[in-house]
């Protein structure tokens, strides 16, 4: 690492690992309880659990964005973070307010809005502390030697993230102008500005682990930038459909929808083109290998699966069904958390200065948590088609089809075994690389080791 500040990312870096075991123990918590062996409903009703579970998802993937920030923002702006004492203690606090609402919700504490159940006294806090957050990077760049394309757009993205939280805190009077501001909310984070710190992280990476010069790949930033902002903010209107909301939010919605996937596609094209034109053999190539598959993995499951069911015609039938939850999954998981999985990957050895990245743990993490994923991305579409043709069409009542689909969940929990063995050999990696006692790098000197820059060409021998 180039900034004895930079450490601090290994602190959410850790806290995301926690996080996300918490919230994949919640996932199997409902995924046996839709398989008919809801054991735990007096202790953990389902409700509190897929609270719980998709809550504990933003908390570990904002978790993952800070980390990112603190470790890429010194570095994109050659200075040292600004407070590096005011990162831990909003960490903390961030910790603190997360367990908090999570306890809440297994006491039905909570203000019963999907996606956003957290209690009110508690938003609050939470804008305070992402406030100190966007403080701390913001004083940094701001004192910084520089200036980049990538460090603003990955800091106006946060930016942008921690305004757009606020809509869900209107006080409204009916459900449909409580949804209209709660889409405000949860679609233009994971369809607007979490695209564009997932930007940012995939320009940091692709300039280190590719070699292509930052200005090509800048350039293509901008690209994005275009067209998340194009798609993403009218394409909230496939969210309007059927909430009482006018009649021409469906053609806006369809027609800016069906645009969406561009943004994910040209994120695809470009981080293949990028690594295909790099001349540097980066050592760390897991790191590259988590960058390259985001990208195709955000388009296949935000784009085209998204595209596949927001069409106004066919997403009259699927809207509230399991195939909301194929789209989620894999739309997730591509796009934000193979991003921050993969800044880790790349961060870990500068920061603990041991090279575990060619270790067989993390090869097995890569394949076998992206194959589970698919399974089980492909158990929810069964699940759903059948569930959206016995519902929907054939007229069955919503708890005997819910019955009929209990099979289709044990082929996902195999699936989603398979998932936690990767995420596992994942986290057990990141715990064998230790603390973070890495050694700061001197002005100029590469992240690799003398070794490794033989192996990648950049130097003939060592004196």
């Amino acid at each position: 690492m180039k900034y004895e500040s930079q450490r601090v990312a290994w602190w959410f870096f850790a806290t995301c690992m926690l996080l996300l075991s918490l919230q994949i123990v919640y996932g199997f918590i409902m995924g046996f309880a839709h398989a008919g062996y809801d054991n735990l409903h007096s202790i953990i009703p389902f409700h509190a659990a897929r609270a719980t579970h998709t809550n504990l998802l933003v908390m570990w993937l904002l978790c993952g964005f800070m980390g990112a920030a603190y470790y890429i923002i010194p570095e994109e702006s050659e200075s040292e973070l600004y407070s590096p004492k005011l990162a831990l203690v909003q960490l903390g606090a961030l910790v603190v307010t997360g367990v908090t609402a999570i306890i809440g919700f297994h006491f039905n504490w909570w203000e019963g809005r999907k996606f956003l159940e957290i209690p009110r006294p508690l938003d609050f806090l939470v804008v305070v502390d992402v406030l100190a957050f966007i403080f701390n990077i913001g004083m940094t760049v701001k004192n910084g030697r520089r200036f980049t394309t990538t460090s603003l757009v990955l800091f106006f993205g946060l930016f942008a993230a921690a305004l757009l939280y606020l809509p869900g805190m209107i006080p409204t009077v009916n459900q449909t102008s409580d949804s209209y501001w709660r889409w405000w909310v949860v679609h233009l984070w994971v369809e607007g500005v979490w695209e564009l710190i997932m930007g940012g992280i995939l320009s940091f990476l692709l300039i280190k682990l590719t070699g292509v010069d930052r200005e090509v790949i800048e350039k293509w930033l901008y690209v994005i930038v275009g067209l998340t902002f194009l798609s993403g903010i009218l394409g909230t209107g496939h969210h309007y459909y059927f909430i009482g909301t006018p009649n021409y939010w469906k053609w806006i919605g369809g027609v800016f929808s069906a645009l969406e996937p561009l943004a994910f596609l040209g994120m695809a094209i470009y981080a293949v083109t990028m690594a295909r034109k790099g001349g540097r053999n980066h050592p760390n190539r897991n790191a590259l290998l988590w960058t390259v598959g985001c990208s195709i993995m955000s388009f296949v499951g935000a784009g085209f699966l998204g595209f596949a069911h927001t069409i106004p015609q066919v997403n009259l039938y699927t809207h509230g069904t399991l195939i909301t939850a194929m789209h989620g999954h894999l739309a997730f998981w591509g796009a934000y958390a193979m991003i921050v999985l993969a800044i880790i990957t790349y961060a870990l050895p500068n920061l603990t200065g041991r090279r575990r990245h060619d270790a067989p743990s993390a090869q097995l993490a890569f394949w076998s948590s992206n194959i589970g994923m698919v399974a089980m991305t492909a158990a929810f579409a069964v699940a759903g088609i059948t569930q959206v043709y016995l519902e929907r069409r054939v007229g069955m009542d919503f708890i005997v089809v819910q019955r009929e689909i209990e099979v289709h969940f044990v082929g996902l929990l195999l699936a989603a075994s398979l998932f936690t063995f990767g995420i596992g050999a994942f986290i057990w990696n990141f715990i064998k690389y230790g603390r973070p006692v890495g050694e700061v790098l001197p002005a100029g000197a590469s992240d690799e080791t003398p070794e490794e820059a033989i192996t990648a060409g950049h130097v003939e021998g060592i004196a």
